[in-house]
C-alpha cells in the first residue's frame, strides 16, 4: 500500500506541473524536462512506479512468479535515489528537508546492503566444508 499511495502522490505532483504550471502545453513541458535534470529525475521515478504498481496484485505476483516479481520490485531503489536527487535538486540551499530524507533513505539502503552482505556471507559458509581438507590419505 505504500507504494501505491506514493504512485498516487506522485501522481497527483505530477498533475499540478502538468495542469497549473503548464497549462498543458507539451512543447514546453518537454523542453522543461530536457533543461532541469531534477524535472527529467522525477518524471524517470513516476514512470519508473508504473510497473511496480501495475504488477502490486496477488494474480500479477502469481503470473510473474515470486523471483520475477521480486527482481521487477527491486525498482522501488532506483524509484527512492531517484525521488531524493528531485527533492534535493529541486529545493532551495535553506531548505533541510531533503537532506533529512536523503539521509533517511542512505540509512534504510544501507541496512538493505548489510543484510544483502550477511546473507551471502551466511550462504557462502553453508556451502563451504565444514572441515578443510589437508589432501594427505590418512
Amino acid at each position: 500500500m505504500l507504494g501505491l499511495f506514493a504512485l498516487f502522490y506522485a501522481s497527483l505532483h505530477f498533475g499540478v506541473w502538468l495542469a497549473l504550471d503548464h497549462y498543458f502545453d507539451w512543447a514546453e513541458m518537454g523542453a522543461d524536462i530536457v533543461k532541469r535534470p531534477y524535472i527529467t529525475v522525477g518524471i524517470s521515478a513516476l514512470i519508473l512506479m508504473l510497473p511496480l504498481a501495475a504488477t502490486s496484485t496477488t494474480a500479477a505476483i502469481k503470473r510473474l512468479g515470486g523471483r520475477n516479481w521480486q527482481r521487477l520490485h527491486r525498482l522501488a531503489y532506483a524509484i527512492g535515489v531517484c525521488a531524493v536527487l528531485h527533492y534535493l535538486w529541486l529545493a532551495k540551499k535553506a531548505n533541510p528537508d531533503p537532506y533529512y530524507y536523503a539521509g533517511i533513505l542512505a540509512v534504510l539502503l544501507a541496512v538493505r546492503g548489510w543484510e544483502w552482505v550477511r546473507r551471502r556471507a551466511a550462504r557462502f559458509r553453508a556451502g563451504a566444508p565444514a572441515v578443510p581438507s589437508s589432501g594427505r590419505a590418512g
